[in-house]
C-alpha cells in the first residue's frame, strides 16, 4: 500500500541515515545521487511525478535535480505520516507543502536531499547543500556573503579555515533563509544575519542583524549545524514549534 513509483533511471537509491551530528526528534531526511548524463525523457512518468512547465523548458540538469529533490520529498512525506504528496513550484520557486507540513529539498553536483516534518513540532525547516569553495574564491566571494563583523573574524582566524568559514557562512544563511521566510514573508539577504559563532563538532549560532516581524527580531539568535555530506557541506536550520520555542531574546 505504501509502496513507491520506481526511482528514475538517473537516481542511485534512496538514503535515510541523518547526516549530521544532532538528530532532529520528529523529522524525515532522504537523500539520493542523480546524475543528469542518466536521465531520459521518460524519467518523470516512470517516476510518477508530473513535470512542471518551467521545468519541462530546462535543460537535462535542472530537469534531473528537480526530479530526484521531488523523489526524496515524496519518500519523506510518506514515511512522515503516510502523506502521499509532490510538492509544486511556488511563484517564488519553492516548493508547496501539505498544510500540515514543514519542509526543506536542496540539490548540488550530484546529490539531493529532502526533509519533512509535522508543523506541530517544527514550525520552520531549510537546508542547503554547497560545494566547497576554494580558498582563493572564497577569498573574492567574501565581502559579498560576510558582514563586517564576520570578516573580521575570518581575518583574525587561520587562512587554513577561509575556505570551510565562507562555505560555511553561504550554506547557513541560506538555509535560514528557507526556514523563515515561510513563517515571516519578508525577503532578507546575507548582511542581514550575521555566524556568532561555529564548533568543528558542527553547532553554528546565528543572530539576526533586521526585523523581520515581531517574534523573529533583530538581535533574536538561534541555532543551527553542519557537515561534510557526500563531499559538500550541508546545513540545516530547525525552529521548533512556538509553543517549544524560548524566549526571544
Amino acid at each position: 500500500m505504501n509502496r513507491l513509483p520506481a526511482l528514475p533511471a538517473c537516481c542511485t537509491p534512496l538514503r535515510d541515515e541523518w547526516p549530521l551530528p544532532q538528530a532532529l526528534p520528529g523529522c524525515v531526511w532522504f537523500s539520493t545521487g542523480f546524475n543528469p548524463a542518466q536521465f531520459t525523457p521518460d524519467d518523470f512518468a516512470r517516476s510518477a511525478i508530473e513535470i512542471p512547465a518551467s521545468i519541462q523548458r530546462s535543460v537535462a540538469k535542472r530537469q534531473t535535480e528537480f526530479l530526484a529533490g521531488r523523489v526524496c520529498a515524496r519518500a519523506a512525506l510518506l514515511q512522515l505520516d503516510g502523506t502521499r504528496a509532490i510538492p509544486p513550484i511556488g511563484e517564488d520557486r519553492a516548493p508547496i507543502w501539505p498544510a500540515h507540513i514543514s519542509g526543506a529539498i536542496t540539490h548540488s553536483h550530484g546529490t539531493a536531499a529532502a526533509i519533512v516534518a509535522l508543523k506541530s513540532e517544527w514550525q520552520g525547516l531549510g537546508m542547503d547543500l554547497e560545494n566547497m569553495l576554494s580558498t582563493e574564491r572564497a577569498q573574492r566571494l567574501a565581502r559579498e556573503i560576510l558582514t563586517p563583523d564576520e570578516l573580521q573574524a575570518m581575518a583574525d582566524g587561520s587562512v587554513e579555515d577561509i575556505s570551510l568559514l565562507v562555505t560555511l557562512t553561504f550554506s547557513v544563511k541560506e538555509s535560514l533563509f528557507k526556514a523563515l521566510f515561510p513563517l515571516v514573508q519578508k525577503r532578507f539577504y546575507f548582511e542581514h544575519a550575521q555566524v556568532l559563532s561555529w564548533t568543528r563538532e558542527g553547532h553554528v549560532r546565528l543572530r539576526l542583524l533586521t526585523d523581520l516581524s515581531p517574534e523573529w527580531h533583530e538581535g533574536r539568535e538561534l541555532d543551527a549545524q553542519f557537515g561534510l555530506y557526500q563531499g559538500q557541506l550541508l546545513s540545516v536550520v530547525a525552529i521548533r514549534a512556538a509553543h517549544d520555542l524560548p524566549p526571544c531574546r
